[in-house]
């Protein structure tokens, strides 16, 4: 697999590379070179496999003979230990749970297959800093996924004060190689810091620099799948006309979305849903790239005003010749949002506010005909304190949060500030 540099075109890496540099000169990201893609048979073929097997070929065709096939099956059954189910909310509209994993997010498919591949990869006296910023949910997905490996340190920092606290805790109790740092600002200061340390040069060798953000092209990857499960657990009546909603923050699960699109899979329109948080969607009305001042939200994890992988959302339709006015869109106020998850539990189902934004623009653009799938991307637990305050209930604590809710936080507190970052990434040691 090559792939190149969406800022430039003459930087080409294999896939091994992309997963190891994490991101191209000029803080670009990668992009693959050749767009694969399944005829009609292949897909109802592999809409047939178990979700290992199947998941195995989707990303054995993006990847190449760089991985032999067998190891590729061993490290995708390593990581994807658990399910996506597709949970019917009405009779024309469902929910892809992808909160089943260790830290109850959908962040667990692609920090795992992540850290598969890093380990594959890496020599094993090499030594490896893992950086990343998280709005809530990478952070723990992250963590979990290398905790305990052998020479990785992983680095998380995350807005302080902008995350639920049940989120921090699920990362910030661990410790070993695992160091945490609540910055003094928000996910887009965090996501400039981590920009300006890959733009180090000396720093990214000192200390081997890696990130495990959703702009590493392994995490996108490994996302495609379980779009394919979604669509392998649907009646065929239901395939032919499925519009899918994504809850957008960072934009790389829409990204993967429309890369299983681009190989085939049938989905006849994905939905890009936000927050007051809405650069997309009003580029998307007016052509203007105008992005505000992040502000904090009930759906903390889409607080992004500029998303990273929108780029790779623009290449893909240019190189796919689609027009972006395909794309649909919508944008909810937190009080639309708290409106949103009381009619879906009036529907009878338990959301968080991410998805109840995925839903309730879902249910307002789908059309006659149609079958709508929005994603829930965290258990509602992870949002315990406003699901209860909404929805006026006292939501369990599932096993994987109720082990960690007690534990001290183990976070250290820096400025926005690169030098300070720098210092610290240089001298802290695990």
């Amino acid at each position: 697999m090559k792939l190149y540099n969406l800022k430039d075109h003459n930087e080409q890496v294999s896939f091994t590379q992309a997963v190891t540099q994490g991101l191209g000169s000029q803080q670009g990201l990668f992009f693959p070179n050749e767009l694969p893609a399944f005829e009609l048979t292949e897909i109802d073929h592999l809409l047939e496999m178990d979700f290992v097997s199947r998941s195995s070929k989707i990303l054995s065709a993006f990847i190449g003979d760089e991985i032999s096939e067998q190891e590729m099956t061993a490290r995708v059954k390593t990581a994807f230990t658990f399910p996506a189910p597709v949970q019917p909310v009405s009779e024309d509209v469902a929910c892809l749970e992808l909160f089943h994993g260790p830290t109850l997010a959908f962040k667990d498919f692609g920090g795992r297959f992540m850290a598969q591949m890093l380990a594959l990869s890496s020599d094993d006296d090499e030594k490896i800093t893992i950086l990343t910023a998280t709005s809530g949910d990478t952070g723990a997905a992250v963590a979990h996924a290398f905790y305990g490996m052998e020479n990785i340190r992983v680095v998380i920092l995350y807005p302080q004060g902008k995350i639920s606290s049940l989120q921090e805790k699920l990362f910030c109790t661990l410790g070993g190689n695992i160091q945490t740092i609540a910055v003094d600002g928000d996910f887009d200061a965090c996501q400039a810091l981590v920009k300006q340390a890959f733009d180090d040069q000396a720093l990214k060798q000192a200390i081997g620099l890696n990130s495990a953000n959703s702009i590493n092209i392994s995490r996108l990857l490994a996302q495609v799948c379980y779009y394919f499960e979604a669509v392998a657990q649907l009646p065929q009546e239901k395939r032919n006309q499925l519009v899918i909603s994504v809850p957008s923050g960072n934009f790389g699960d829409l990204t993967a979305g429309l890369l299983a699109k681009s190989l085939g899979l049938p989905v006849k329109r994905f939905i890009a849903a936000t927050n007051a948080n809405d650069t997309v969607p009003r580029f998307l009305h007016s052509g203007e790239w105008t992005p505000h001042k992040t502000v904090a939200t009930l759906s903390n994890a889409m607080d992004v005003s500029q998303p990273n992988n929108w780029p790779r959302v623009e290449e893909l339709f240019r190189r796919k010749t689609w027009q972006l006015n395909e794309l649909g869109c919508g944008a909810l106020s937190d009080e639309q949002t708290r409106a949103a998850m009381r009619e879906l539990a009036a529907e009878g189902y338990i959301s968080e506010p991410h998805a109840a934004i995925a839903w309730r623009v879902l249910r307002d653009q789908l059309r006659d005909g149609e079958y709508g799938l929005f994603l829930g991307t965290a258990h509602p637990a992870k949002f315990k304190d406003s699901v209860d305050d909404i929805l006026q209930t006292d939501l369990p604590l599932p096993a994987e949060l109720a082990e960690r809710a007690d534990l001290p936080l183990l976070s250290e507190t820096l400025p926005a500030d690169f030098a300070e970052l720098k210092q610290y990434l240089l001298t802290k040691t695990v």
